[in-house]
């Protein structure tokens, strides 16, 4: 007799007239919206406008739908082009299957085009939205749950999962809730995201970096407990598990190589609409100088804004270093000083 567990829904789908309403699909939704709401907030923090986010979410959020079922599809295609499988299911995202490799992945590609067209750099874009993006793959994790996919071995632990098929017929034994476990995970990403970017400043995408690290180091061990099937390319290790291992690697260096290169955070004023934006996308993400200061302007708002921002970069117009300061008979001041007061 079983003492406890965590039981499956009877039903994932609903119906209002013949309008289906499914929980995956839901949890989908609830966790877009959540990282848009956070994204907002955090972008807001820094210096944009909260709207932002949503507007350049109109190019990430299609193109990470595409990359995750593509991910999905491409991984793992017998269902859909192997013996006996039907192409067309291929494009039923809402029975489950989308990868987060690819998700990320498009995504990244979707946001860089928004962010090309609002003249703002991606690397600040991207740490402001990744704790969201951590919260939204929590609650997106519990679509799995509805459609009762992704557990992991047997086990008899208190918080095991009864698996009860659509039909009502229970799959024997009790599993690993790992959609579980990999929700929790991504909360806790989620959390030490938020206070390692407010304890370090983190920034010019060093806060993404970080989520995608901590990510990959969770869903290898998660990944480990599943037994749906997968593919084993090399050494019996599973795709995912790999593509974690490389994934983190690659987002530790790029945080050890960025911190070295460009250290600090740099701050964000976001351009007005229209030409404006793409001038600042083409010279966004520059740090003011060469001593690597923790605050730099890489946006700029308006011509007024261009030329001031210019002015403290280069140097051109306005007095440098000690001499200028402090040297009250030298020509140039002088001729600055007659300058201003004829103006």
């Amino acid at each position: 007799m079983d003492i406890a567990y965590i039981p499956s829904p009877d039903n994932g789908v609903w119906h209002i007239g013949a309008v289906p309403l499914r929980g995956y699909a839901f949890c989908i939704l609830a966790g877009i919206f959540v990282a848009i709401w956070l994204g907002g907030r955090r972008w807001e923090a820094r210096g944009g406008k909260r709207t932002t986010v949503t507007d350049i979410a109109i190019w990430a959020v299609p193109f990470g739908l595409v990359g995750g079922r593509l991910y999905h599809v491409i991984t793992t295609y017998e269902p859909y082009f192997g013996k006996d499988g039907n192409w067309v299911d291929a494009f039923k995202i809402w029975e489950g299957g989308l990868g987060i490799w690819g998700a990320i992945a498009l995504g990244a590609v979707g946001a860089w085009i928004g962010c090309r067209l609002r003249g703002i750099p991606l690397p600040a874009y991207a740490d402001a939205v990744a704790p969201g993006i951590a919260l939204a793959q929590a609650l997106g994790r519990w679509g799995n749950w509805f459609n009762q996919e992704l557990y992991g071995r047997e086990t008899t632990l208190p918080w095991a999962l009864k698996i009860t098929r659509a039909d009502g017929e229970r799959v024997p034994g009790l599993y690993h809730p790992t959609f579980l476990y990999e929700s929790l995970w991504c909360v806790g990403v989620a959390l030490v995201v938020i206070w390692a970017d407010r304890r370090f400043k983190m920034g010019h995408g060093r806060a993404f970096a970080l989520y995608v690290a901590l990510y990959c180091a969770g869903r290898g061990w998660i990944e480990y407990l599943r037994i749906d099937e997968a593919h084993e390319p090399f050494l019996g290790i599973r795709l995912n598990v790999w593509t974690s291992i490389v994934v983190f690697v690659l987002a530790v260096v790029y945080m050890i190589l960025s911190a070295r290169m460009r250290p600090g955070r740099e701050a964000v004023v976001e351009p007005e609409r229209g030409a404006d934006a793409k001038a600042a996308a083409e010279t966004g993400g520059k740090d003011d100088g060469d001593d690597g200061d923790d605050e730099s302007v890489v946006l700029t708002k308006g011509d007024d804004a261009d030329e001031e921002a210019a002015g403290s970069e280069d140097g051109d117009d306005a007095p440098e270093g000690k001499d200028a300061a402090e040297g009250d008979d030298s020509p140039a001041e002088n001729e600055g000083a007659d300058a201003a007061s004829k103006s």
